[in-house]
């Protein structure tokens, strides 16, 4: 069966995504990339003007597909408290689900040029917001005792983030059991008074 242009785009992406993660972006070539995906080297121009819009594509569309994700776990929530859980371990699962993007978006911002790294901060501003619209609500209702809403938020997700440098699927604990961990562990300190 021939490829089609969506599949053979898809292929240099996945390409791309194993490459940069295991060479990191500046080590990577046009050529490594046609070569891990069995191409010539100008089919990729086809799809992809520069190896950048590569990177820029990675970035753009794992930060829609984590605020997507973190909003539709946030539906079912009722309150502040359940919704900073679900938050958290939406998180979580999407960064040990999607660990090669995430790890990515975490270590290769510094491959972006000015005006890529400006609109993926702030893709990253939309969603901490998430986070600290939730903080702020659990202040507001005198639960969580905390005094910079907005560094705590920056906290929480790096501390989720760092999922990606460490989880094995074949680890003693299971996404879920780090997600509850977590969870546990950031709610009941924010209802610390010194926190």
């Amino acid at each position: 069966m021939p490829k089609t242009a969506s599949t053979t785009k898809g292929q240099i992406k996945q390409a791309s995504i194993d490459l940069f993660r295991e060479k990191g972006y500046y080590a990577t070539s046009i050529s490594d990339i046609a070569r891990n995906c069995g191409i010539q080297k100008s089919s990729i121009y086809y799809h992809y003007a520069t190896k950048q819009d590569i990177l820029f594509d990675i970035f753009k569309t794992t930060m829609v597909d984590l605020e997507e994700y973190v909003v539709k776990a946030l539906s079912a929530a009722e309150n502040f408290e359940a919704k900073l859980k679900e938050a958290i371990k939406a998180h979580i699962f999407f960064h040990v689900d999607r660990q090669k993007e995430a790890f990515i978006a975490d270590s290769e911002l510094r491959g972006l040029t000015a005006e890529n790294y400006k609109a993926i901060v702030r893709m990253r501003d939309r969603y901490d917001s998430i986070f600290q619209r939730i903080i702020q609500d659990g202040i507001e209702a005198g639960d969580f005792l905390v005094k910079d809403l907005k560094i705590l938020s920056y906290v929480i997700i790096t501390m989720c983030t760092a999922v990606t440098n460490y989880f094995r699927p074949e680890g003693r604990l299971s996404k879920e059991e780090i997600a509850t961990l977590y969870s546990d562990f950031i709610i009941t300190a924010m209802k610390r008074e010194h926190f």
